[in-house]
C-alpha cells in the first residue's frame, strides 16, 4: 500500500508541474496586457507631477581595459544597476496565480535618461539593450553592461610612480533634482567581480553624490561621482626603463678612468648620451604633452646633462695630459693643491712611493756652466774629471786634471792627458787661425809611467780633435739635460690630468648613485 501510495504522488507531480508552468504563462500573458493597455514609456511614472522619482544608482567594476595617458582617455567596462519605483506597473499577486516577478525588454518601460557626464566616446552609442525585472510592487530593477570611455586628467609628475584618480560622473541629462533624484545604493563601487589589470592596481573606487547649480538653469541637478583611484605598477617601467639607464650612466663616470691614450674617451661619453637620447624618446612617446615633467624624465636630463658635463671634462683633462715640452711648468698653487693634496685624497701614487709616504722627488740638479763636459769614455769606461783653464806664457792649454771630490779609479793601465789650446766653437766648428800652431806635432804631450805589476803605460798622444769631442760631450749633455727637463714638465702635467680624472670619476659617480637613490626611494 506504501508503495501504491507514492508512485501515485510522483503521477500527480509529473502531472500537475507542466499543468502549473503553463497557468503562470497564461497569467505573466494576462499580466503584460493588463499592466501595458494605458501605459505609456514617454511620461514619468508618476501619479502627480509634483512627486519626485527616485533612482538608486550601484556600479560594478568589472575590468579596466586601457588608460591612454596621452589622449587621457579611461576605458572601462562596468555593470550598471538602476532600481526606481513605477506606479503603474504594481498588480497584486493573487489575481495572478502568485506570480511575483517578470522580465520583460527595457524599451517597453520607462527609464531614466542617466548618462556618463564625463564620457569620451565619439559614437555616444546606448548600452546594451538588456530586459528589466518588474517586481509586483512596481519596482523595476535594470541591469545593463557598458563599455565606457571618459575623459581622466592623468598627472605624470610621479611617473612610473604616479597615483592617478579618474571619476566617473553619472546624472540625468534633462531631469533636474524637482523630477528626479539619485541615490547611492552602495558608498563605493562593488569591486567583487573585478579582473586585475596588469599595469594598475585599483586601490578603491568611492561614490559621492553632488547637486550641482549649473549657469544655464536655475534648477539644480543632482549627480553621483565614482572616483577610482589607481596605481601604476612600475615593475615593468623599473626593469625596462630605470635600470638599463642606470647601467648606462654608471658608464660616464668610467669614461675618466680609460688612458688618455686610449682615443676612446670621448667616444664613450657620446656614445652613452645618445643611448639616453634613446631612453627619453621612449618616455616622451607616452606622456601626455604637459608643462609637468616626469619623474623619469627628470631623471633622464639630470643624467644627460651629468654626461655632457664628463664629456666635456674629458676634453678639457686630455687637453691637459697632451701638453707638449713647450708647456710652462706646473703653477705652484696646482702643485701644492693637486700633486700635492688631491693627489693623495684619489690615491695617486707616483713609482716608488705609497699610501703610507711618498718617497722625496728627486730632479737633475741645474747643469753648472763650469763643469760641462766632464763625464765621457775612455776604451769603453766611465771617467769623471775637471776642465780647467790656465793661461801660460806660450799660448791657451787646457789641462784635464783628476777632481779629488770626484775621482774615478782607473781599471785599465792606461792616463791620458788632454792638452788643447781653445774650448770656443761647437761640435766640428772651425778653429781659430791662431790656434792652428797649437796642432801640430809640438802639440802632442805624451806620459808614460809604470803600472802595476812592472807593465809599462801605453803613450796616448792628445792631438787637437780631442777638442771637437769635449764640444760635443758638453753639446750631448746639455741637450739630454733640456730633453729631461721637458719631460718633466710633460709628466707633470700628465699627472696633473691623472688626479683631474680620478677626482672627476669619483665625483661623478657619487652624483649616479644620489641619483639612483632617490629615484628609486620613491618607489618605497
Amino acid at each position: 500500500m506504501k508503495l501504491l501510495g507514492g508512485s501515485m504522488e510522483l503521477l500527480l507531480f509529473l502531472f500537475c508541474v507542466p499543468g502549473c508552468l503553463a497557468a503562470h504563462g497564461r497569467y505573466a500573458q494576462k499580466l503584460m496586457s493588463d499592466l501595458f493597455t494605458n501605459y505609456t514609456s514617454a511620461l514619468r511614472p508618476v501619479e502627480d507631477t509634483d512627486h519626485i522619482i527616485n533612482v538608486t544608482l550601484q556600479i560594478t567594476l568589472s575590468q579596466i581595459i586601457d588608460m591612454d595617458e596621452r589622449n587621457q582617455i579611461l576605458t572601462t567596462y562596468l555593470w550598471i544597476r538602476q532600481v526606481w519605483m513605477d506606479a503603474y506597473l504594481t498588480w497584486k499577486k493573487e489575481d495572478y496565480d502568485g506570480l511575483d516577478t517578470i522580465r520583460i525588454p527595457s524599451s517597453y518601460v520607462w527609464r531614466p535618461d542617466i548618462v556618463l557626464y564625463n564620457s569620451a566616446d565619439d559614437e555616444f552609442s546606448s548600452s546594451m539593450e538588456t530586459n528589466v525585472v518588474l517586481r509586483h510592487d512596481g519596482q523595476v530593477m535594470w541591469d545593463q553592461p557598458a563599455i565606457t570611455k571618459s575623459s581622466c586628467s592623468v598627472d605624470v609628475a610621479f611617473f612610473p610612480f604616479d597615483l592617478q584618480q579618474c571619476p566617473l560622473t553619472f546624472g540625468s541629462w534633462t531631469h533636474n533634482g524637482n523630477q528626479m533624484d539619485l541615490f547611492n545604493a552602495l558608498d563605493s563601487a562593488d569591486l567583487a567581480d573585478f579582473v586585475p589589470n596588469v599595469e594598475w592596481e585599483v586601490l578603491g573606487m568611492p561614490a559621492k553624490k553632488n547637486v550641482i547649480l549649473y549657469g544655464c538653469c536655475s534648477d539644480p541637478y543632482p549627480d553621483i561621482t565614482f572616483s577610482l583611484h589607481l596605481k601604476r605598477r612600475a615593475s615593468f617601467y623599473i626593469f625596462n626603463l630605470l635600470i638599463p639607464c642606470m647601467m648606462i650612466s654608471f658608464l660616464a663616470p668610467l669614461g675618466f678612468y680609460l688612458p688618455a691614450d686610449s682615443g676612446e674617451k670621448v667616444s664613450l661619453g657620446v656614445t652613452v648620451l645618445l643611448a639616453l637620447t634613446v631612453f627619453q624618446l621612449l618616455v616622451a612617446e607616452s606622456m601626455p604633452p604637459s608643462e609637468s615633467v616626469p619623474l623619469i624624465g627628470k631623471y633622464y636630463i639630470a643624467t644627460m646633462t651629468m654626461v655632457t658635463a664628463s664629456t666635456a671634462l674629458t676634453i678639457f683633462i686630455m687637453n691637459i695630459h697632451h701638453c707638449g715640452p713647450e708647456a710652462r711648468p706646473v703653477p705652484p698653487w696646482a702643485e701644492r693643491f693637486i700633486l700635492n693634496y688631491l693627489a693623495r685624497v684619489c690615491f695617486i701614487y707616483e713609482a716608488g712611493e705609497n699610501c703610507l709616504g711618498a718617497a722625496a722627488k728627486q730632479r737633475p740638479p741645474p747643469p753648472d756652466p763650469d763643469t760641462k763636459g766632464r763625464s765621457w769614455d775612455v776604451n769603453g769606461r766611465g771617467w769623471a774629471g775637471t776642465v780647467e783653464q790656465e793661461e801660460e806664457a806660450d799660448g791657451e792649454s787646457l789641462e784635464l786634471r783628476r777632481d779629488p771630490t770626484t775621482q774615478a779609479d782607473w781599471k785599465e793601465d792606461m792616463f791620458v792627458t788632454v792638452d788643447h789650446s781653445e774650448q770656443e766653437g761647437a761640435a766640428g766648428g772651425r778653429r781659430p787661425e791662431g790656434a792652428e800652431s797649437n796642432c801640430g806635432g809640438g802639440g802632442e804631450h805624451v806620459e808614460e809611467k809604470k803600472g802595476v805589476g812592472g807593465q809599462k803605460e801605453i803613450p796616448v798622444s792628445t792631438p787637437c780633435q780631442h777638442r771637437g769631442l769635449c764640444r760635443n760631450v758638453e753639446y750631448i749633455a746639455n741637450s739630454y739635460q733640456d730633453q729631461r727637463a721637458a719631460q718633466l714638465r710633460v709628466g707633470e702635467w700628465r699627472k696633473v690630468a691623472k688626479v683631474m680624472d680620478r677626482f672627476f670619476m669619483w665625483l661623478f659617480f657619487v652624483m649616479v648613485f644620489f641619483m639612483s637613490i632617490l629615484i628609486l626611494g620613491k618607489a618605497i
